[in-house]
């Protein structure tokens, strides 16, 4: 169990960002974020833009779910867990990188919000390769059999 859990947080250490889903009452939104991640704190931090409203969704119905994917290595994370929206300001200066540039002019910006998500549960799909997976499903359609595409888990993580 503690290495599936290891494993979650190095195959989402590979990605830089994932998509997330956050419920507003009447439908899913998703949308592309950022991830930082505090495996030591078991969480996820994310800056975000109180304009954007996906802190007040957050707020409302903290569920959310994150989905991190490579498909060049046929590696994939999906995270389900806990939102909670803070002003830290020592945190967000601490998380504002050269790309938070293109959205706020600096970590003052008084818009910027810190996103945790504390991780409840995750899924991952840990392929071979396109090409081994390739080769595998080819094999496995001429033959009749299941390919071997890679290690498929369910964790807990809360």
């Amino acid at each position: 169990m503690a290495e599936d859990i290891e494993r979650v947080w190095e195959l989402m250490q590979k990605f830089s960002i994932c998509m997330m889903s956050t419920w507003n009452g009447s439908e899913l939104r998703v949308r592309p974020m950022a991830a930082n991640l505090a495996r030591e704190q078991n969480e996820i931090l994310f800056l975000t833009d109180m304009r954007w409203h996906a802190d007040d969704e957050i707020i409302k119905y903290p569920q959310l779910a994150l989905a991190f994917a490579d498909n060049g290595d046929q590696k994939y994370v999906s995270v389900s867990g806990r939102g909670t929206i803070s002003n830290d300001r020592t945190r967000i200066k601490a998380l504002f990188s050269v790309a938070a540039r293109a959205w706020w002019d600096s970590a003052d910006d008084p818009n910027i919000r810190l996103l945790t998500v504390s991780p409840t549960g995750a899924e991952y799909w840990d392929g071979r390769g396109k090409i081994a997976s390739a080769i595998s499903m080819a094999v496995a359609a001429a033959t009749g059999g299941r390919p071997n595409v890679g290690e498929k888990r369910k964790v807990s993580m809360g």
